[in-house]
């Protein structure tokens, strides 16, 4: 696991106890709002207002106004209507909302999803020729349709209309459609851009309906809810107001299929939170679209009664567990070609790819990978002569930019900043892996971030600061669960939980001692020792147990206490460049050659207790380093595993063999490349 940039909020206090006196707010509410940048009271109050109203004007999109007008005259000349949809969370939600809406309207509606396996993302030639065979006059996209081009070229050529509403980035051209509804055009003029594919299509409704938004939101804000959740788009601002209010009607009037899928989860007698949306009902309405058929989860949300909503529930929970495993499976191939071939994983950008991997789990592998590497990542399925592939990225760095970048060796592609899809044929995989790396080499590659919104004490973690957090929720993008700096605390003992898939250390600061959880941190990888110092990042959440209520401690990362952040991540910089064979400065070959003294202490220090941590760091603990030295440090295990004195076991850790080579470290293939570039 590569190593995060750790960024600690400033926090004004003296705002802080302002906003808490003015606004009557919890005091470690107002000082989790203030270390998020909330400067004024006004923006505040409208953060913590439960009914806070939306404030974005639908007609503020571009081309909203065409796009009303063409629809509500074909529901009033009766034309066939198509709503074109996407097989994932919000491309569902999006078309189960406006198929709803319009069916109430009495419009002449059908829907149509394509197959994400036999049809691919959007709307195809073969799906444009289909629906003019049913008599469509109008097609209307929700969350697709920007990159559709030559599709609606040959919509309009059959006589059908395209009205486009997507949220995706544009490319060059838009279609030649009667309204194109994207608010990441550069002409329109909202000042909202962040929405999902289903808050667009809320507006459209909106917009259809002449306003009314408040009670277009009773009707359908569940919808809104999930699909914006689904989509991972920031919950700030409108989208905040949208889940808010779509998350009190699930609590409080569940549609059939909705609640049927949460009896389905487990989770019925829970109060139902954005987080519950994003681990449980989110991920099966996806898996639908990726195990099977996307109509199901359609047909489920359309349903209106329970016990045929139990059914399709189950089936689709069922498709989920399906999903789950496909994907464990994956992963585990992936990482292990990773593993295997050094070169793509040391890569700017990792490109793995494999023959017959399941299309429809692709990108959870490559989100996956680019947790576990900190680098962006595409993971791509071979089908023969042909392929398609998802990326993921992380703050920082573009992967739709990397993306477009190789745009004339692939055959489509599309998507945002952090997650893009694409399709290629196969023979172009290397190619394109070359180019995209080739767009990286002249960035400096960004740290994943781990943001901590405040320090805490050990001893004061308790059940009223999990009570104040709530105050902020729903959590998602852009309003994530708070993480809190537990600093300078000692490691008293380490425990494997679950068959040794995660681990529950005690750590203690003065009298204070806690219990926390790292989940799939297997004890054998854990790289720290009894005694080690170190920094956590947590999340704090209430849990209930024998009836008791108490506080669970989460890791989300760890480091040691006493290194310096800045030369520890200079430090693995500079040794990933040699990592990727790229050409070095006479001043950085100099400074990664270990000196036949370092060599030794890294021996023996290695020889007394086995290396887990990937960067050294905890290494450069051992031997009195603040991270100064962690470049040389990795330089010198780098060498000796390559010369045989050092080797790696079934678990990943790096020892001593029982008896270890004899040989001059001069002769590696490291060395030699380094002192020829001095």
């Amino acid at each position: 696991m590569r190593r995060k940039k750790w960024i600690v909020a400033k926090t004004d206090k003296d705002l802080a106890a302002q906003l808490a006196q003015e606004l009557s707010l919890d005091p470690f509410a107002a000082l989790l709002a203030a270390s998020r940048g909330f400067e004024t009271i006004e923006k505040t109050e409208e953060f913590f207002d439960p009914d806070a109203p939306l404030s974005l004007d639908p007609m503020s999109i571009k081309d909203m106004d065409k796009a009303s007008i063409r629809i509500n005259a074909a529901i009033d000349a009766f034309e066939l209507i198509c709503v074109f949809g996407d097989y994932d969370c919000d491309g569902v939600t999006a078309t189960a909302l406006l198929y709803s809406y319009l069916e109430a309207r009495d419009a002449n509606v059908i829907r149509y999803i394509p197959d994400r396996l036999g049809e691919g993302y959007g709307m195809s030639l073969e799906s444009v020729r289909k629906l003019a065979e049913m008599g469509v006059k109008l097609i209307v996209t929700v969350d697709n349709g920007v990159s559709a081009i030559e599709e609606t070229k040959l919509a309009k050529q059959l006589g059908m209309d395209v009205v486009v509403t997507d949220h995706h980035k544009v490319g060059d051209e838009l279609p030649d459609a009667v309204a194109v509804v994207d608010p990441h055009r550069e002409d329109c003029p909202s000042e909202f851009k962040e929405m999902s594919g289903v808050g667009v299509a809320f507006k459209l409704v909106c917009a259809l309906e002449g306003g009314e938004e408040d009670m277009l939101l009773a009707e359908y804000g569940d919808l809104v809810a999930l699909g914006t959740i689904g989509d991972v788009v920031a919950l700030t601002d409108e989208n905040r107001v949208m889940v808010s209010r779509g998350l009190r009607l699930i609590n409080e009037d569940p549609r059939p299929g909705i609640y049927a899928l949460m009896i389905s989860a487990g989770i019925a007698d829970k109060i139902f939170s954005a987080s519950t949306a994003a681990y449980t009902v989110c991920p099966r309405i996806n898996a639908a679209g990726r195990m099977g058929s996307a109509d199901k989860a359609l047909e489920l949300l359309l349903s209106a009664d329970d016990d045929s909503a139990s059914l399709i529930a189950d089936e689709i929970s069922n498709m989920n567990a399906l999903r789950q495993k496909t994907e464990t499976d994956i992963f585990v191939q992936a990482t292990s070609m990773l593993e295997k071939n050094a070169d793509i994983k040391n890569q700017r950008v990792i490109v793995v790819d494999g023959e017959g991997w399941h299309q429809g789990v692709v990108g959870i592998v490559a989100a996956r990978i680019t947790e576990k590497y900190g680098r962006p990542s595409v993971v791509i399925s071979r089908d023969g002569e042909n392929a398609r592939g998802s990326g993921r990225s992380i703050e920082g760095f573009s992967i739709y930019d990397a993306i477009e970048s190789a745009a004339d060796v692939l055959d489509h592609f599309g998507g945002h900043t952090l997650a893009a899809g694409v399709s290629l044929k196969s023979e172009n995989i290397d190619e394109f892996r070359r180019r995209i790396n080739e767009f990286a080499a002249d960035k400096e590659m960004p740290f994943a971030i781990q943001r901590v919104d405040c320090r805490l004490n050990p001893e004061s973690v308790s059940l009223d600061i999990v009570s104040a957090m709530a105050m902020l929720e729903p959590f998602g993008t852009g309003n994530p669960q708070p993480v809190f700096g537990l600093f300078g605390v000692r490691i008293d003992e380490i425990n494997s939980l679950s068959e040794g898939k995660h681990v529950r250390i005690t750590v203690s600061k003065g009298s204070s001692r806690i219990n926390a959880l790292w989940f799939g941190m297997p004890e054998k990888k854990f790289p720290y020792s009894k005694g080690s110092r170190v920094d956590l990042a947590v999340n704090l959440d209430r849990n209930i147990y024998n009836g008791e209520e108490r506080v669970s401690v989460i890791i989300k990362a760890m480091r040691p206490s006493d290194t310096d952040e800045e030369k520890v991540l200079h430090g693995i910089n500079l040794f990933e460049k040699l990592a990727r064979s790229e050409k070095l400065t006479g001043s950085e070959a100099q400074a990664l050659i270990p000196e036949r003294a370092l060599q030794v202490d890294v021996f023996r220090s290695i020889k007394q207790e086995p290396l887990r941590d990937e960067q050294c760091e905890e290494l450069c603990i051992r031997l009195g380093d603040d991270g100064e030295n962690i470049a040389v440090i990795n330089t010198a295990v780098a060498v000796m595993l390559e010369m045989g004195v050092l080797e790696t076991d079934a678990d990943g850790r790096v020892t001593v063999p029982e008896n270890p080579r004899k040989v001059d470290l001069e002769d590696s293939a490291i060395m030699k490349r380094l002192r020829s570039c001095i």
